[in-house]
């Protein structure tokens, strides 16, 4: 029975990881929602596949944008320069975040509650004409280590890599789909990082069962990422980011109603 339900969870984390990692909504929040709620315990091992998962959602990305990749002067070189931020601030603040913020259900829905109303704000007085970069070939290096500024905001459970990097990207006038592509590879070096800090910090000495339900979370992850992303890109031709900002403040005040009774 402990085996099958270590396997239930790991797919339902995978398939929220998937969902909600490249949508302004906090993936890290989410999962630290769905495990309080499935009363997933706070092991050490599902520590660090919350992390590991994110490498589900990263193929999805390298799968679809390659090519990209291989554009190294112009489209890598900025990726790095993005990354480099969040790399030397994750550095100092890994172990802080992960004994006091990761699972803390509290700071995640204060983070998704604030967020929510940011979005919000920020829609409303957005307006895309001003957006002259049309490419992440033409995101300058002061564009990119701001953006990376922005990113590192999401260290916070709930604040949303996605959309810290995006609205980041759209205050510095780059077009909504240019953005949205630059967070998605962004993603890529971030996530890895964060992975490769939590190996070396933890070691991974995880038994038969819990490697196998890694898999089973990367698999589900991938898969999902990879409609999201294909999803993603037609949704926001015609759409701003408002039922995003409305579905984070909604679920935030839902599950603080919830929360109040337990610290009284």
């Amino acid at each position: 029975m402990f085996v099958v339900q270590a396997f239930v969870f790991s797919a339902v984390l995978g398939l929220v990881e998937g969902v909600t990692e490249f949508l302004p909504i906090s993936s890290t929040g989410h999962l630290i929602l769905a495990a309080t709620w499935l009363r997933i315990p706070a092991t050490e091992f599902w520590k660090s596949f919350d992390i590991a998962i994110q490498l589900g959602a990263i193929a999805a990305v390298v799968l679809v944008y390659w090519r990209q990749f291989l554009q190294i002067k112009k489209v890598l070189s900025k990726v790095l320069v993005a990354f480099f931020p969040t790399a030397i601030l994750g550095l100092v603040f890994y172990s802080l975040i992960k004994k006091f913020l990761l699972g803390n259900y509290l700071v995640v829905l204060i983070a998704l509650l604030i967020g929510g109303i940011a979005i919000l704000i920020f829609e409303y007085f957005y307006k895309q004409e001003i957006a002259t970069t049309g490419s992440i070939e033409n995101i300058t290096w002061r564009q990119a280590a701001l953006i990376g500024l922005f990113q590192s905001l999401a260290m916070v459970p709930g604040v949303s890599r996605s959309a810290a990097t995006i609205i980041g990207g759209l205050l510095l006038k780059i077009k909504r789909q240019t953005i949205v592509e630059f967070s998605f590879l962004l993603a890529v070096p971030t996530m890895l990082a964060a992975t490769g800090l939590d190996i070396l910090k933890s070691g991974f000495g995880f038994s038969a069962i819990e490697w196998q339900s890694l898999a089973i979370g990367l698999v589900t992850a991938f898969l999902s990422a990879l409609l999201v992303i294909t999803w993603l890109l037609r949704f926001i031709q015609n759409h701003t980011f408002k039922i995003f900002g409305w579905y984070r403040i909604v679920l935030a005040i839902v599950l603080l109603i919830f929360l109040i009774p337990t610290l009284l």
